[in-house]
């Protein structure tokens, strides 16, 4: 059997995302709402010693990421880490912190809640950093973020 040689490109400008939990990448590009943002780079299922799952790596070309974006990636990749490129060089490193609150992008559990009766915006404020926990605005129902629960991006 040969071996395969892997070839990532390297982009000149723009948000590398990296050590994120195999197979989550299309779920971060979900939650942040890249479907049609330009050129979009995802690689799925490397080795990875911090990450003995593997782990994938999403590229976005000609974007910077504002911070309130690259926290959502910590709803459900709280290890990933968060790469600026300009000139085809790292300009800065980012470390990710859950968001004290979520609008629009997670979907509350509790069918009677009235997001799902009546379609009231969804939020949700921070209720604890562990699981992490957070409280529905409307019917108070404390819920552990699942990337079941999570639908797309909207806002924080």
């Amino acid at each position: 059997m040969t071996e395969r040689a892997y070839k990532v490109y390297s982009i000149s400008s723009g948000t590398v995302i990296d050590h994120i939990p195999t197979p989550l990448a299309l779920r971060v590009v979900e939650i942040l709402g890249l479907g049609n943002e330009g050129i979009l780079t995802i690689g799925m299922g490397f080795t990875s010693k911090r990450l003995p799952e593997g782990k994938d790596i999403v590229k976005i070309e000609n974007k910077v990421l504002t911070r309130d974006e690259t926290d959502m990636i910590a709803l459900i990749a709280p290890e990933a880490t968060i790469n600026i490129i300009e000139g085809g060089k790292v300009i800065e490193k980012r470390r990710i912190s859950l968001p004290d609150g979520i609008r629009g992008v997670m979907r509350c559990p509790n069918p009677n809640c009235a997001t799902n009766v009546l379609g009231a915006q969804r939020v949700f404020g921070l209720a604890s950093p562990e699981g992490p926990l957070y409280r529905c605005r409307y019917c108070e129902r404390t819920t552990k973020v699942e990337p079941d629960l999570l639908i797309t991006s909207a806002g924080i």
